[in-house]
């Protein structure tokens, strides 16, 4: 086989519909993928780690100031995942996605990381705007983050627990401690 064959072929390969989900190999092709950021998220659940993935499902995420990660989240493996419609972009295909995708990955890697302003969910946003994904470009952090709990699904049980389980605890003890003070 050719040298050139074999990079077809990869080629191919990367960019080749894998549009299947695989769990256990975290791989979410069309989808935009959350994660837990410890203590943030404990106190306020529906805040988190958000990135987005190619049509191959590999994640890219702003993961700090002139950093996108490619395929290692900063805050670990994803524990919600919400598949977008591939026909709700504006073009075909799944390099029109892709484009996107590096577009906003590349224009990120020019960016300072800012917690409340310019973040993981700006990143994601600017990729659905480039793409005009739901005849949109008005995606903002604050509808993702709004669209991302409504819509996202839990890899697994475990992730669920991941996700609620600090918060329920935290809310747990804070309201045994007030119902203590109020009782005495």
């Amino acid at each position: 086989m050719a040298e050139s064959d074999i990079e077809t072929d990869v080629m191919i390969h990367y960019h080749g519909g894998l549009e299947k989900i695989d769990r256990k190999n975290s791989r979410y092709p069309y989808c935009i993928v959350w994660t837990p950021i410890p203590v943030l998220t404990w106190l306020f659940p529906f805040i988190g780690h958000m990135g987005i993935c190619t049509s191959a499902g590999i994640i890219r995420d702003f993961a700090g100031s002139y950093f996108v990660s490619d395929d290692n989240m900063a805050f670990g493996n994803p524990t919600k995942y919400w598949k977008l419609d591939v026909d709700k972009m504006c073009g075909e295909g799944s390099a029109v996605w892709d484009k996107a995708v590096y577009d906003a990955s590349e224009e990120y890697k020019r960016r300072p990381h800012n917690l409340c302003c310019d973040n993981c969910h700006s990143h994601v946003a600017l990729a659905l705007n480039l793409m005009r994904y739901d005849n949109q470009s008005s995606w903002n952090m604050v509808n993702l983050c709004l669209q991302s709990l409504i819509n996202g699904k839990h890899v697994s049980y475990g992730a669920f627990l991941k996700t609620w389980l600090p918060f329920f605890m935290l809310t747990g003890a804070l309201t045994t401690f007030i119902l203590t003070l109020n009782l005495h």
